[in-house]
């Protein structure tokens, strides 16, 4: 098992993956060209952020990414950790910690001094997952509008 930033050659895969997240989450749908868009738009533009997967014996079977901005309260670079998502066949074997634990790291080596996501309400396993890497509930209620 290895961690490293994605390529392009990845793309195929990681919209694969987005497709098993998205089909769990209540906000989202797949579209596949849409997703495909988005990542190369990410990998295209490091300054938005980076895009991490996971690879089992070359593979790729999990993802992750990580979206660069600036907090005026911390007046510092944060991350918006988004797209989290271990293959449903790799899951349950600390995959999924291993993976945002690099993600960790490496905005800490960036010197990120916070991480925030967003996760599906209705999701309990991926609500207790992201409490034991020790993500917090938040005062704070997400809104949205679509332009």
């Amino acid at each position: 098992m290895n961690i490293d930033f994605a390529t392009h050659a990845d793309l195929p895969v990681m919209a694969d993956l987005l497709h098993e997240l998205f089909t769990l989450e209540s906000d989202f749908k797949p579209e596949r060209d849409k997703q495909l868009a988005g990542l190369r738009m990410i990998l295209d533009n490091p300054d938005l952020g980076r895009l991490f997967v996971l690879r089992i014996d070359g593979c790729v079977t999990g993802m992750a990414n990580a979206l660069i901005t600036v907090s005026t309260a911390l007046g510092a670079p944060v991350l918006l950790l988004e797209d989290v998502i271990v293959s449903a066949a790799y899951r349950g074997n600390g995959h999924g910690r291993r993976l945002v634990e690099h993600v960790f790291d490496w905005a800490h080596e960036q010197g990120m001094a916070r991480v925030t996501l967003l996760a599906d309400q209705g999701n309990t396993p991926a609500l207790a997952f992201y409490e034991r890497l020790g993500f917090e509930k938040s005062a704070m209620a997400v809104r949205r509008k679509a332009l």
